[in-house]
């Protein structure tokens, strides 16, 4: 795909094939991954072995432990098998010391992921591997294995929470999670990024003063060669043996300075750059008799303080306007940081695990293209409501690959892998009419109600409710009885039907027996108590008939703060 004709891209699936199928080799400017792994858990529950006769383990929504199984061993055995010789060498020596545990199994998992990231990277690519500190001296070695020790560039510790449960007095509590960066080779895109001085920095670093205001002093000498004349005296001073006279390059010197132009500025000697700057009021010099001077930064021209590898400066876990109810949401302000830092504008950001999309989100505000990868149908609503709620009319063309687009392929999404398929199909469906799911873990008996939809039909600010259910299979008059018990005994206003198979004769009379809605502000205008939809009446853009105040949408999702494509990230307005 050219730069011409690039559209931004939403799959549905496991990322390893997707990214093997899919995403091309060195395509890719910047990978952030958050890999789901229950890092609550115990140690004691991670390091348990298994019995490897265990039956696979599925990825649901929510649920984001790995197993020791059946699939984790064939995985294994293809890595050692047929992948690259040093991660085969490592993911053998891993487990003849982890054994077959779930942490094993995550390893096991993630190490063919890790050479297909580094596959799509560019050569002047970066990759932020997300973890805490339960896995992350694991995930380091497997990151050594794959990108090769000499690439890595950092390893970042994000404070996430303000506060900690109290452990009791037997260990520190545990407040961080870890960033490794790698890059794909010895040259990687770098941003620096800056965070504002606070008043006692600015007290401790700017200690000089004038009319102009506080200033630090840098040195203007260096050690790279230079002519003759930047070894030479100025002004009665000559630079200390083995240093010569060095400035800033023209376009880090303040602007408001009266300087030459660029062209100009090239021409002059060292000498004479030091006359101009000294004859403007830049050059510090020292008190004592002989001391080299020095350039004067202010502290109104500075950037700000470097951000340094320990980032406490973000606002802990996710504030309440960007709340989305999705549990491994991180804040904005992290992912603005590292895609700011790590590509420019026009560059492709891929997250291979994007949950919520918050990675997306953050790169389609600035004005990266963008790639994200998700197992479940669920995170798939969650990002397409967030990328219309944030950008409205503004978000960037894109596509969704890999979800069922008429009914044969629904149909098929629905017999995949036994429940998962079926729970995949309600996600899905759920998210065709912008339904939030009722339930976010794996559920045993049915309760009736799938999904709800919000909606408002007055001025109170109170929400009625529309309760959804999802069937795959069969369907009969049971089922709108049953359905309409529940809407009554949860005080829903309506209730909502959504069916593969197309509704009998008598289920519609069911359906109708319910009678009729009719809301205050809209006299006259009735609705349907219970309504069925099929899949096909739905994908042909036949929803369900829900009275809402005025052009509000429901407001099912968390909404997401409003954001305008473009804005600049924080250390870009410091600039």
């Amino acid at each position: 795909m050219t730069t011409d004709d690039w559209k931004n891209r939403l799959y549905f699936g496991d990322n390893l094939p997707i990214l093997r199928e899919h995403i091309a080799d060195e395509s890719v400017d910047l990978i952030y991954l958050d890999p789901p792994f229950n890092s609550n858990a115990t140690y004691n529950v991670l390091f348990r072995e298994h019995d490897r006769t265990e039956s696979a383990a599925q990825i649901q929504a929510f649920d984001d432990t790995w197993h020791w199984s059946t699939d984790a061993e064939w995985a294994y055995q293809q890595v050692v098998s047929h992948g690259p010789k040093r991660l085969a060498d490592m993911l053998q020596a891993m487990r003849t010391f982890l054994g077959q545990n779930d942490m094993m199994a995550y390893l096991t998992m993630m190490a063919p992921r890790m050479v297909e990231l580094r596959r799509v990277l560019k050569p002047t690519g970066s990759i932020y591997l997300h973890c805490d500190p339960t896995a992350s001296h694991y995930l380091k070695l497997l990151m050594d294995a794959v990108f090769g020790a000499k690439q890595f560039r950092s390893e970042v510790v994000w404070r996430r929470h303000a506060h900690s449960h109290s452990l009791g007095a037997r260990q520190w509590p545990a407040l961080h999670d870890v960033l490794l960066m790698y890059s794909k080779s010895a040259t990687w895109v770098w941003n620096p990024q800056y965070e504002p001085y606070g008043d006692q920095h600015v007290e401790q670093l700017f200690r000089y003063s004038d009319e102009r205001g506080r200033y630090q002093s840098h040195p203007i000498t260096g050690a790279r060669p230079g002519g003759p004349e930047a070894y030479a005296a100025w002004r009665g001073i000559r630079p200390s043996p083995g240093r010569a006279w060095a400035l800033p390059r023209y376009n880090l010197l303040p602007k408001w300075l009266d300087l030459p132009t660029e062209s100009e500025w090239q021409k002059l000697s060292i000498h004479s750059k030091l006359d101009i700057l000294d004859g403007l009021g830049m050059i510090h010099w020292p008190k004592k008799v002989g001391g080299i001077p020095r350039l004067k930064n202010y502290s109104s021209d500075a950037s700000g303080k470097i951000v340094e590898g320990i980032w406490n400066d973000l606002g802990v876990s996710v504030g309440n306007a960007e709340r989305l109810g999705y549990p491994t949401q991180k804040p904005e302000a992290l992912l603005e940081r590292i895609i700011s830092a790590s590509s420019n504008v026009g560059d492709v950001v891929l997250d291979p695990f994007c949950g919520c999309g918050t990675a997306v989100a953050v790169a389609e505000r600035l004005n990266r293209k963008w790639i994200g990868i998700d197992i479940t149908h669920l995170a798939i609503s969650l990002m397409r409501n967030r990328l219309r709620d944030t950008f409205r009319d503004e978000v960037s063309d894109y596509e969704v690959i890999g979800a069922p687009a008429d009914v044969k392929s629904a149909r098929a999404l629905s017999l995949e892998g036994g429940n998962t398929g079926r729970y995949q199909f309600e996600y899905w469906a759920l998210g065709l009419v912008e339904a939030r799911p009722a339930h976010n873990q794996r559920r045993g008996a049915d309760s009736g109600v799938d999904g709800y939809i919000n909606f408002f039909d007055d001025n109170s600010g109170r929400a009625r409710t529309l309760l959804v259910q999802v069937k795959s299979g069969r369907v009969g008059s049971n089922v709108i009885r049953d359905l309409r018990g529940v809407m009554e005994r949860e005080k829903a206003e309506m209730a909502l039907l959504i069916t593969l198979e197309p509704p009998t004769r008598p289920m519609r009379d069911e359906a109708d027996s319910a009678g009729f809605y009719e809301p205050e502000a809209f006299p006259g205008h009735v609705f349907p108590r219970m309504q069925i939809a099929t899949i096909e009446d739905i994908l042909n853009g036949r929803g369900p008939e829900i009275p809402r105040l005025g052009l509000s949408e429901a407001p099912t999702f968390s909404r997401a703060p409003r954001r305008r494509r473009g804005a600049a990230s924080r250390s870009e307005r410091m600039l």
